[in-house]
């Protein structure tokens, strides 16, 4: 076929401008995302060559689908071709020496080896400092790292810290497919914030439009443009991907390049489908090569990976080495008659010309994209392609160490179902042995979806898949398999109870489905009598008294069966006991038990195992959400940092984000606002079909709303934290939420509905018996009785409150306390006691510190100073409260001071600053123009900031003025 000419950058010219602008003003991040053939490695290409003459050096690194278990490899790879860029050794950090073991190309240019290091913890960190100060020393310097979606943990932990602290001259570029990432929205593997001083883009390519589609097509054929009704049916049938396009235009042309007559009518287009097209593309190139060559593109797309020139040899002759496994090249031998191929220089020299193949880095050779090499290994004949197969198994089992993965995906293909199974047990126990659970549970999972597979191997491996699948992300594939193994006889009581256990667990937690993983849990424990260690997980698990109906006195008979079954295996299984005794820590955090933080000192954050350290990340990720809840703010952040380094050490993902979400909660509570709705959002986001896993986030878009007057946001996010799902709903999260709606209520003069939101949720906290969860409920609970006039209940509930936190450690709850008998005094008349409890509930605020609940106990200590007749004092406390709300962003607790101030004659504390420019929006229009962007009416806005109608119209006036904007549908926030 007569080539076309290659394809320019159509349609991408705003994202080049995008990544140009981040490569060239390092520290730069630049996050590529986009479907398979949508450009995205073209792209980056692109901007790499226009880069070129700059000076700076280009360090690539690719990701495999077919990887093996080597931690940074993609890394490491790009980093060998550094050399040139380094300067002498003895400018160089001598923390560089750790490298050496890992790039022994850099041998002569790296400082000497370091000594080594016991734990691995600090060996980890050193390997990290030494990557930074490598591509430091390096600089101005283009890190680029395609096929992110395939990566290790290891390499996804290695950019994360790279890019919390980017050097300066580096500019660091990944590519990923998002469906295809391991977690769900995060291509680093946890959630991804912008580094400080850096610049950062994320740029999502997507299809062309039809007018791109035609000009690619013409560009494609150097001539005119094509018709717009033929480029809108091309972009139907190709769905506007410019790999799709380029291979369907290919396939049209005559052997003079040319369309045939007719072919350019649309209906051409419709007689095929897109697959069926791609892969006659394919067929026509493949026709014109020779043999030698044609075995040479076969041996590639079997191979799947790039391979070099030695392996594609090796695969395509029939001359195999003697140093693979004999009776597999005995086999081989008597199978083929093929007479040996011509130098494999000259074979693969013609599939690059014909364009089949492609050079890659490193004198690796391959397809150009996933879906050519699909198209052509789908059209080798079955046997050609179980025999290339079982070269390619021979070929790979001479090399040192041998690629284990790669060993059990050709056995499988191959038809050599006892050597797949050998082969990917073993790449599973290695993956293991390295900390890389996600290819542990990935490997297994394909095992066990295979029908080939022994029905006497299944059981251990499912259990293997099991307890892996408890510490992942990804929960979807997982809970099916493990559903589907649990529907058959095969497996034996106990392998079955636990089987059933840990679905329990991966339910209960992963898919949040809280019901159903305990539903699974009671119906294992029949099955494990005879594993009393196991059955004591499972009670364990049941005793965590956040969630459930039961009271806590059951919790606490579970938790205590549990460490009674423990004794009896606890020196046999460390791992196990670990497990128990996490929940054991996380129980007396929950309650406010005054032990708990002594417990919390005895996690098993040393043991040698790293299964054991897992849970101990689990742990530290519990106690972070549960001394958030009580008030251990400072606690808090300390278990949060611990928890992420052992998850970090150990692959543990689902401890890592449990850690981030508490994270957010932790920084509204503590007054650190800044970028944290966007944070809460994209944690929502990042879980939209385990809405469960997201409730602290969606917890704090509620309350951040309803300090901001947002009035309809802030009920979607409240009620969707929990408060209706008293049988699956994580109990201290959602009586904060009920907590916020009764607010809301009130706020809104709504008693009734207030008052029963109020009651739904202390009917909870009273069965539970866990009192200390409803510091945020109980205060407002109190006010809305006290405004239905219903004092007796008020005070017996304040009563009730106080003998339930007696005893515990819970600095949120006893601060709670103080303002709930501040409330019962000034509604009684006592406004002298009432500003005393106010004032102590400010203090307690203030000493955790929670500068919003501080305000808010000042403003009502300031209501009780002014019924004393108080104006100065209680002034200048609104004052403090007035600035201490506008500092957080609480724009409608801010102008309910303000409005208080103006009532008692006491203006609030005057803005400082000049005047804004024109066109600049002032303080309260910026106020004024984000309600009107939220489609707040001019009446609603002034509820809002406390202000007259006639205020906030002249203010929106202003607003579309200053905008340059007719009407208020067009106002948009400036960035």
């Amino acid at each position: 076929m007569t080539s076309v000419a290659s394809p320019a950058m159509v349609g991408r010219e705003a994202p080049l401008r995008a990544l140009l602008g981040a490569i060239t003003r390092p520290p730069a991040v630049a996050l590529v995302e986009g479907e398979a053939g949508i450009g995205k490695t073209r792209l980056v290409r692109a901007a790499i060559d226009l880069l070129r003459d700059g000076g700076r050096t280009v360090l690539l690194g690719h990701c495999h689908q077919l990887r093996e278990p080597f931690p940074y490899g993609p890394v490491f790879d790009a980093l060998r071709h550094v050399a040139a860029a380094l300067p002498g050794t003895e400018a160089l950090n001598p923390v560089t020496g750790a490298l050496r073991g890992y790039l022994p190309e850099l041998a002569g240019h790296l400082p000497p080896s370091l000594p080594p290091v016991d734990d691995p913890r600090a060996e980890r960190h050193r390997l990290f400092r030494a990557v930074h100060a490598l591509l430091d020393a390096a600089a101005p310097v283009v890190l680029v790292v395609e096929d992110l979606h395939w990566a290790d943990d290891g390499t996804r932990d290695l950019l994360r810290f790279l890019t919390q602290q980017p050097p300066e001259g580096l500019a660091l570029v990944v590519t990923f497919r998002r469906e295809d990432l391991p977690v769900s929205g995060l291509p680093l593997g946890h959630a991804y914030r912008h580094p400080p001083g850096a610049n950062s883009v994320v740029i999502s390519l997507k299809p062309l439009d039809v007018e791109a589609v035609r000009t690619l097509t013409s560009t494609l054929l150097g001539r005119p443009q094509v018709t717009e009704c033929f480029a809108a049916r091309l972009r139907e049938r190709t769905a506007g991907v410019p790999f799709l396009i380029e291979e369907v235009v290919r396939s049209l042309l005559d052997g003079d390049g040319q369309f045939p007559d007719g072919v350019e009518e649309p209906e051409a287009l419709d007689r095929i489908a897109v697959p069926l097209l791609l892969r006659e593309a394919m067929a026509e190139r493949l026709a014109e090569l020779s043999p030698p060559a044609l075995r040479a593109v076969h041996a590639a797309a079997v191979l799947k990976l790039p391979a070099d020139e030695r392996l594609i040899a090796a695969i395509s002759s029939s001359a195999i080495s003697s140093t693979a496994d004999e009776p597999l090249l005995a086999a081989i031998s008597s199978t083929t008659d093929e007479p040996p191929i011509a130098p494999a220089g000259a074979a693969l020299r013609e599939a690059l010309k014909a364009g089949v193949l492609l050079e890659h880095p490193d004198g690796q050779y391959g397809f150009r994209h996933a879906l050519a090499q699909q198209a052509v290994y789908d059209a080798i004949p079955g046997p050609d392609r179980q025999l290339t197969h079982r070269r390619a198994m021979a070929a790979l089992a001479a090399l040192d160490p041998p690629p284990l993965v790669q060993l059990a995906y050709h056995a499988r293909r191959a038809g050599e179902f006892e050597a797949w199974r050998r082969h990917g047990v073993a790449a599973a126990d290695q993956a293991a042995a390295l900390g890389d659970v996600p290819l542990v549970v990935e490997l297994l999972e394909g095992m066990l979806a295979d029908p080939k597979l022994p029905r006497e191997a299944r059981g251990p491996l499912a259990l293997q898949l099991s307890r892996l699948a408890t510490i992942g992300l990804s929960h979807r594939r997982a809970v099916r398999m493990l559903r589907r193994l649990l529907s058959d006889d095969f497996l034996t009581g106990d392998v079955r109870g636990e089987a059933r256990l840990n679905l329990g667990v991966l339910l209960a937690n992963q898919a949040g489905d809280i019901a159903a993983g305990r539903q699974e849990v009671l119906a294992a424990l029949p099955d494990l009598a005879g594993r009393p260690g196991i059955a004591a997980r499972g009670l364990a698990l049941l005793a965590m008294p956040a969630w459930g109906g039961e009271p806590i006195a059951t919790h606490k008979k579970w938790m205590d069966q549990a460490e009674s079954l423990l004794v009896a295996v606890a020196d046999e299984d460390p791992e196990l006991t670990a497990t128990v005794y996490v929940n054991k820590v996380t129980f007396a955090m929950l309650v406010g038990a005054p032990d708990a933080f002594a417990l919390a000192g005895t996690l098993p954050v040393s043991d040698p195992s790293a299964a054991v350290r897992r849970q101990a990340a689990r742990g530290y990720s519990n106690l972070c959400d549960a001394a958030t809840a009580l008030g251990h703010y400072g606690p808090a952040g300390r278990f949060a940092r611990e928890g992420r380094r052992i998850a970090g050490e150990t692959g543990a993902l689902y401890p890592a984000y449990l850690v981030e979400v508490s994270s957010i909660k932790l920084d509204w509570l503590t007054g650190r606002w800044d970028g944290l709705r966007e944070r809460a959002l994209a944690a929502v986001e990042m879980t939209p079909d385990t809405p469960l896993l997201s409730v602290d986030a969606r917890l704090v878009l509620g309350m951040l709303a309803l300090a901001r007057g947002e009035w309809q946001e802030a009920g979607e996010h409240l009620e969707a934290a929990g408060p209706r799902e008293p049988d699956s709903a994580f109990l201290p999260v959602a009586a904060a939420a009920s907590g916020g709606l009764v607010e809301l209520h009130m706020t809104h003069d709504s008693v009734d509905d207030a008052l029963s939101e109020a009651d739904s949720a202390v009917t909870r906290l009273r069965h539970k018996g866990v009192w200390v969860w409803g510091e945020q409920v109980v205060p407002v609970a109190v006010t809305a009785l006290l405004r239905a006039e219903r004092p007796a209940q008020a005070a017996e509930l304040v009563a009730e409150f106080a003998a339930g936190v007696a005893g515990t450690t819970a600095p949120a709850a006893e601060a709670a306390l103080e303002s709930a008998r501040g409330a019962l005094a000034g509604a009684s008349g006592r406004f002298e006691e009432a500003a005393r409890y106010y004032g102590r509930a400010r203090a307690a605020y203030e000493a955790m510190p929670r500068p919003y609940g501080a305000a808010r106990a000042a403003e009502a200590e300031a209501g009780a100073r002014l019924a004393l007749g108080d104006r100065a004092a209680a002034a200048e406390i609104l004052a403090h409260a007035d600035e201490c709300y506008t500092a957080l962003g609480a724009t409608h607790d801010a102008a309910r001071c303000r409005h208080l101030l103006r009532e008692i004659g006491v203006g609030g504390r005057p803005r400082r600053g000049r005047k804004p420019a024109g066109g600049v929006l002032s303080p309260r229009e910026s106020e004024v123009a984000r309600l009107v962007v939220l489609g707040r009416t001019n009446r609603e806005i002034a509820e809002v900031l406390f202000l007259s109608r006639r205020t906030v119209d002249t203010h929106v006036a202003r607003v579309l003025q200053k905008l340059g904007v007719r009407t208020r549908n067009e106002v948009a926030l400036p960035p």
